[in-house]
């Protein structure tokens, strides 16, 4: 794992409350971080300590050598507490940059048959079926194999915000940045 994350093929990402940090500093600072409350306390494990994954939100991996021309999504997963706020897709546009970065024209991952919103987020990102391995993860479920074309990037002057024809695109400058 160690040569995999100090490797330059590999890309990886995580996400972490910086606010869990801060009131883990208070207590210690304030010399109340001797056992608490895990019920009381969310950040704790059930022995009343400092639960070292409390402040992880999600994480992201690529696997992709510059200049090969492929490249392979190795992980991604977030933390139950933070789905549905946009950090799964956030972490794969990360993804899809450093692998436009390193030239790479075909992205690949594979993803549980029975998750659909996993599936739907790579769909609405581009991602296309394009096979399916049978039994792959435990108690049989299948794996989809997907591939991303992976586009060029897109620049455009700061604050332009037509639609390519010459007019408006109908969108709020701010909707115009967050689609980029």
């Amino acid at each position: 794992m160690r040569r995999e994350l100090e490797s330059p093929h590999g890309y990886y990402l995580i996400a972490v409350d910086d606010e869990l940090e801060a009131r883990r500093d208070a207590r210690a600072e304030s010399g109340t971080d001797d056992h608490h409350d895990p019920a009381a306390d969310p950040d704790l494990d059930q022995d009343g300590d400092a639960d070292p994954a409390a402040g992880l939100l999600g994480y992201a991996g690529l696997l992709a050598p510059a200049g090969g021309g492929q490249g392979d999504i190795q992980t991604i997963a977030v933390a139950p507490s933070t789905r549905g706020i946009g950090l799964g897709r956030g972490l794969m546009h990360a993804l899809i940059t450093e692998a436009r970065r390193r030239h790479v024209a075909e992205l690949f991952l594979e993803v549980r048959a029975d998750n659909p919103i996993a599936r739907a987020l790579y769909d609405s990102l581009g991602f296309e079926e394009i096979g399916v391995r049978r039994g792959y993860y435990r108690h049989g479920v299948d794996a989809v194999h997907m591939r991303l074309t992976v586009p060029p990037a897109i620049t455009r002057p700061a604050g332009d915000e037509t639609d390519g024809s010459g007019g408006r695109s109908g969108r709020g400058a701010g909707d115009a940045k967050a689609g980029r």
